[in-house]
């Protein structure tokens, strides 16, 4: 096999002898039967100046020895590498150090590794410090770079690279956790076992992508970690890609639990559950994506959430699809509202409170959201489980470190239905007229442009235009002043409203006159609404200068002829009016169809 271009597993290749990578480099490590944290040594040949990567531990020199003689004379090896100080890469140096017999030798590592590695009492063997040599060894035919990755997981951590061939020799970085082992990573789901083991072994995410950029600067063709499997190069960007987005120190979460695969699950929900409150904008959305996240760590059948919203209790819940109703608040949950968090800090030693659902068939998880101004309790997460079930301290913790953003995201949501209300109220001002609640002139030729469209394709429908006006209306201001006039204006709007369908168009077409647009599937619907206005507004008792009066109106009405531009319909229906009022005002007249 040549420099790993065909993936093979480890039935394909036979472990028990060297196994050439790259030319004149070989992997001389041991594989143990089902352990899933195989190490891997690797050698440089090169003659009397040959390079040997992480030696092993004592379980597994005997035959790292034996490959290496396959390869070259042991006698050949000149630098002992040792990229850091642990004992399951270098406790075989004690055993390597009894064994060479030339003055020559040199254990290249950091001062930091160098520091613990004199206690394994090496008396023939002398440190190289590679930051003392520029961080580079120049071989007769290659030179090998070394590339400091602090805290990757020690201060002193460092990976090689080979100009030569392009292989990185990357110590514990793009290690893994190999349950079914293989030398070569077969594929991308090689990851999920890369995965587990730095979110465990790294501190921190920032400290992974300060190692991984100082990596890439190199032209990488092939990674050799000390642990899991070799990465090719049609791997090796995925990989990059995917390690710099991981998030690492997952022993920060521990309190009790140190298994690892709860921690990653515990992890992942919390990964997760943070991207679907930065990326979507729905709640909707956010309450299902942390819905599925947290599925994977408790039995939990829905979310919901309660939040305190000026007084009144505004449920977001899957049964009213996130959108909010407002709800009566039961004695558990006044307790909870009613709490500022040092309370309850100093009343319950957990984030979260156990309350039985009315129903006593549901147990439910109640989370209080705290604001981080005034720590009292803005919103609630409650949990409904689908059975019950013990609540770990990690979990707890989980919790806690969920609160703040929830909030944010229960707050943003919030916000953004004042928004859309406040909204909603500025548009209904830019379209109604203020004084009488009536459309606007503007928003007909919108509006009724789209209704007579789809008139002009179905021949099966109607639409009627009906023009009302006030009689002698200038007689009104002129006798009792323009306030009158006003209220006159809005209580004949008041009228047209009552009568109005949902589907009809009101407008204020301007002063006295009003247009009514009624689609129907009936002709001639327009003439009963217009009777109907006609007569209410001929009720209607009005009062000014201790005098009472009424008034009248005038209506006209004209049918849609298909393909009929609005502006004729409104001059025709205004011909009908004007009929209306030369035949003595108070009545309806109807245009004749075009």
């Amino acid at each position: 096999m040549q420099g790993g271009k065909r993936f093979m597993d480890k039935q394909s290749l036979d472990t028990n002898h060297a196994i050439k990578i790259s030319e004149r480099i070989w992997w001389v490590g041991h594989y143990i039967e089902g352990d899933p944290f195989q190490c891997h040594t690797y050698l440089i040949e090169n003659g009397d100046q040959s390079v040997l990567f992480d030696p092993g531990s004592k379980l597994t020199f005997n035959y790292t020895l034996g490959k290496i003689e396959e390869v070259t004379p042991f006698s050949n090896i000149r630098y002992f590498v040792c990229h850091h100080q642990d004992p399951d890469i270098t406790a075989a140096m004690g055993l390597i150090d009894q064994m060479v017999n030339r003055d020559d030798v040199l254990l290249v590592t950091h001062w930091r590794a160098a520091a613990l590695l004199k206690h394994y009492d090496l008396k023939n063997i002398p440190f190289w410090q590679v930051e003392e040599h520029d961080w580079k060894l120049e071989l007769d035919d290659r030179t090998l770079r070394f590339i400091f990755t602090p805290y990757m997981h020690f201060p002193g951590a460092f990976c090689t690279f080979d100009e030569k061939s392009g292989i990185m020799f990357s110590s514990d970085i793009f290690g893994g956790f190999t349950e079914e082992w293989s030398l070569y990573a077969k594929d991308e789901s090689h990851f999920e076992a890369i995965k587990p083991f730095h979110e465990h072994y790294m501190p921190s995410r920032e400290i992974m992508q300060h190692g991984l950029s100082r990596m890439r600067e190199y032209p990488i063709r092939m990674i050799a970690p000390q642990h899991g499997s070799i990465i090719p190069e049609t791997l090796v960007d995925f990989m990059f890609d995917r390690l710099a987005g991981l998030d690492c120190g997952l022993y920060l979460m521990v309190k009790e639990d140190t298994d690892i695969k709860h921690l990653v699950a515990m992890n992942q929900m919390l990964r997760e559950s943070m991207e679907a409150m930065m990326l979507y904008r729905d709640f909707s959305d956010i309450a299902h994506y942390l819905l599925s996240a947290v599925q994977k760590i408790l039995p939990i059948k829905a979310l919901s959430f309660m939040v305190k919203d000026d007084g009144q209790m505004l449920l977001l819940a899957p049964d009213n699809f996130y959108h909010g109703a407002i709800i009566d608040i039961s004695p558990d949950f006044q307790e909870i509202f009613s709490c500022d968090q040092h309370t309850w800090q100093e009343k319950h030693s957990t984030h979260y409170k156990n309350i039985a659902a009315p129903s006593c068939e549901e147990v439910q998880l109640v989370m209080p959201l705290f604001s981080a101004e005034n720590k009292i309790c803005r919103a609630a997460v409650v949990m409904h489980m689908e059975a019950e079930t013990t609540i770990s301290a990690e979990i707890d913790a989980l919790f806690s470190r969920l609160m703040e953003p929830l909030l944010t995201a229960v707050e943003r949501e919030i916000i953004f239905r004042s928004m859309e209300e406040d909204r909603d109220v500025i548009y209904e001002r830019s379209i109604r007229d203020p004084l009488t609640g009536l459309f606007t002139r503007l928003y007909m030729k919108d509006t009724v442009s789209r209704m007579l469209e789809l008139h002009d394709r179905e021949i099966n429908s109607s639409v009627s235009i009906v023009m009302f006006d006030v009689d002698h209306f200038k007689h009104v201001n002129d006798t009792y002043g323009h306030m009158t006039g006003d209220e006159v204006l809005k209580k004949v709007s008041s009228v047209i409203l009552t009568e109005c369908r949902t589907t009809d168009i009101p407008v204020r077409f301007g002063g006295e006159e009003f247009l009514t647009f009624i689609a129907s599937s009936r002709p001639g619907c327009g003439k009963g609404f217009a009777e109907r206005v006609r007569e209410k507004v001929g009720m209607l008792c009005f009062n000014a200068n201790d005098q009472n009066f009424s008034v009248t109106i005038s209506a006209g009405i004209a049918a849609h002829a298909q393909n009929e531009p609005l502006q004729e319909l409104i001059h025709r229906v205004d011909i009908a009016l004007y009929a209306a009022k030369e035949s003595g005002r108070n009545r309806v007249c109807i245009a004749p169809d075009v």
